[in-house]
């Protein structure tokens, strides 16, 4: 598994909080326990006092300015060094529902019924827990433009899958370019 974080620098900006939110969205559609194997995961990798219990992990989630309860005050960049470790673990663990996903080897009618699985879960998520009300949500709720803003999340968790996840997806999240 991937270690502890030790650097304290990342100091996301709005749009990487809203993206490694939605990367954490997008591993809970992708599994069913996706809230109970993000705990778990992060008590594997020594993250117990970060993430000790589920109430804590969300707190660190609720940064995101899309979400219906959302906190004000700025992400702490450990908080931040720490859910992207956690999203690349999680990514890690999921890569074969994630190369599944994107493989061109399937048979393009069980490959549709995945998106579309994956698409009424996160979409499920998505209308629980953001603010209907923003612009960013109702694009995520659009049949139009969900499907590219699916397929774009789960090919960045199949890119920081493995080694070298971590300064890719910190790369990706610090990119201010939407």
């Amino acid at each position: 598994m991937t270690d502890v974080p030790q650097q304290s620098g990342v100091r996301l900006g709005r749009r990487g909080i809203e993206r490694l939110d939605l990367l954490l969205l997008t591993i809970e559609a992708l599994d069913l326990n996706g809230g109970e194997a993000m705990l778990w995961t992060s008590q594997q990798m020594g993250m117990q006092t970060q993430f000790p219990n589920r109430v804590e992990l969300w707190k660190r989630r609720c940064h995101n300015p899309l979400r219906r309860t959302t906190r004000r005050e700025p992400m702490a960049p450990v908080d931040a060094e720490s859910l992207i470790c956690l999203v690349c673990a999680m990514a890690e663990r999921l890569y074969p529902m994630l190369h599944q996903l994107l493989s061109s080897r399937e048979p393009d009618q069980l490959t549709q019924q995945r998106w579309n699985l994956l698409d009424e879960r996160l979409r499920d998520l998505v209308e629980e827990r953001m603010n209907p009300r923003r612009g960013a949500v109702m694009r995520l709720l659009d049949p139009m433009f969900s499907a590219e803003i699916q397929r774009q999340l789960v090919g960045t968790l199949a890119l920081v899958a493995g080694p070298g996840g971590i300064d890719r997806l910190r790369a990706t999240l610090l990119d201010p370019t939407p």
